[in-house]
């Protein structure tokens, strides 16, 4: 099983070390979040600009809050991702649930799970190198595959779960391995009912932090400060998992289950953390 590391947001200027290192240090995957209002960096500009500091390392979105974008651009700054890193970017997608966000984009929060299945309609077909329409042509460039990068889709419904299965994506979990379970079943049971070959891959998130009390106490206040809007910051900050004996537990369980890679997520910026959690977990 694979060990991916999701980046903190607070600092973006650190994010270079940080990909040099998670790349040195072994790890299979570098993530990052989406949001639009927010005090974070844009994905899709910071995944390039990590991917001119790395060679190997896979670059993702967890998640790309698609609905937020115009689908036609949002194609060309894929391909051109995917083309510029030699084909290590996975595009993982979700429809977001800000109504802050939403207002922010002028676009509409009741529509949102609509308005992502037409945008996928539209980029496979450019990507593929159809024409826009019957009068624009087609927008390049074009991916490394005639069917753009690897999807990821995230979700706890089971209509935004069988877009696994209906695009022929994978599926990320951002649940704890108490709970995964079922969520991961009905992952593979899209995929199995709309006929695809093999199995989804299957990724899965968790929290954590790895350091002394300061380092674990800026963590701790940038996950309550992120998830202040759910009403559930409290339960998210106390699920963040501190110690490499839980660490590894959680990871252990995520295996049992069958996921394909787990994603450490760290908001402490402490760039110290990755050779931490690299010496606990790899």
């Amino acid at each position: 099983m694979h060990i991916g590391l999701g980046l903190p947001i607070a600092d973006p200027s650190t994010l270079p070390e940080w990909a040099v290192r998670a790349e040195a240090a072994g790890f299979a995957t570098l993530g990052l979040l989406d949001r639009l209002v927010y005090d974070n960096p844009e994905p899709l500009v910071t995944l390039a600009v990590l991917a001119g500091r790395t060679t190997r390392i896979r670059l993702q979105t967890e998640v790309l809050v698609a609905p937020l974008r115009e689908p036609a651009l949002l194609a060309k700054q894929v391909a051109t991702l995917d083309r510029m890193s030699g084909g290590r970017f996975v595009l993982g997608l979700g429809v977001g649930g800000r109504d802050d966000d939403h207002e922010a984009s002028a676009t509409d929060i009741r529509s949102r799970g609509r308005r992502m299945d037409e945008q996928l309609g539209l980029m496979r077909r450019l990507w593929a190198g159809d024409r826009f329409s019957d009068s624009c042509g087609p927008i390049g460039p074009s991916p490394t595959t005639p069917a753009g990068p690897e999807l990821l889709f995230g979700g706890f419904q089971p209509a935004a779960i069988d877009r696994v299965g209906r695009w022929g994506g994978g599926f990320l979990a951002a649940a704890a391995p108490s709970w995964a379970g079922r969520l991961f079943d009905l992952a593979r049971e899209s995929w199995s009912s709309h006929g695809r070959y093999g199995s989804p891959r299957i990724v899965a998130q968790l929290n954590v932090v790895l350091g002394p009390q300061p380092v674990v106490d800026q963590a701790r206040a940038a996950v309550l400060d992120y998830y202040e809007f759910s009403g559930r910051a409290g339960n998210m900050a106390d699920g963040m998992l501190t110690t490499t004996d839980r660490i590894g537990s959680a990871i252990s369980q995520f295996e049992d289950l069958g996921a394909d890679e787990v994603m450490l997520y760290c908001y402490g910026t402490d760039p110290d953390q990755i050779d931490r959690l690299a010496d606990a977990v790899l």
